[in-house]
């Protein structure tokens, strides 16, 4: 269990814990449906203040293999579902909050780098007995794993809008960053 490398649910338990939590887990029941397809990569936008990362604590709680989630959402919507534990903690799951590296950078390129180097360090760390063919290449990296491991990364990019908030003016900077989680995404 790591801070990006398959994150604990933690997060999600506390969501659970307060009082205005509303049960949005059968946007589980339709994740599931995607994940062997072509449809594969979602964005799930909403407007500000609408829960979209207590969503993403929740998604990231019901794939990672960091926890144990069963538990936590025997009481949600998503339990009722005959597919309920098929997909439960079984991927490696990457959770990004793109809010935390933007504010520890000082530009893009070095929030990418930043990114890619906080991953690297927990995926190597993780699968240190597999070889790898360029240990500073976060996509090859991964593609390395997925060969050994054969289960595709789960990837979680919470606060993805910041930097096109942040950077709204700077074309070239948004387009870095699109190129990135295009490449990030589909390693």
């Amino acid at each position: 269990m790591g801070i990006y490398l398959n994150p604990s649910n933690d997060k999600f338990k506390e969501a659970l814990n307060s009082a205005i939590y509303m049960d949005k887990s059968e946007l589980i029941q339709y994740t599931n449906k995607m994940i062997h397809t072509t449809q594969k990569y979602l964005c799930i936008s909403r407007p500000r203040r609408f829960g979209k990362s207590i969503t993403a604590d929740m998604l990231a709680a019901y794939y990672s293999k960091g926890c144990d989630s069963k538990e936590i959402f025997s009481n949600l919507y998503i339990a009722k579902n005959s597919d309920f534990t098929q997909y439960m903690n079984k991927y490696d799951t990457i959770f990004l909050n793109m809010q935390e590296f933007l504010s520890q950078s000082e530009n893009i390129e070095e929030m990418i780098s930043f990114i890619q180097r906080s991953v690297l360090w927990e995926l190597l760390e993780e699968y240190s007995s597999y070889r790898y063919f360029d240990k500073k290449n976060l996509t090859r990296t991964m593609k390395d794993i997925y060969q050994n491991s054969h289960f595709p990364f789960v990837i979680i990019i919470d606060e993805w809008d910041c930097i096109f908030r942040e950077y709204k003016e700077e074309k070239k900077s948004t387009g870095t960053v699109s190129g990135f989680f295009k490449e990030f995404t589909k390693g």
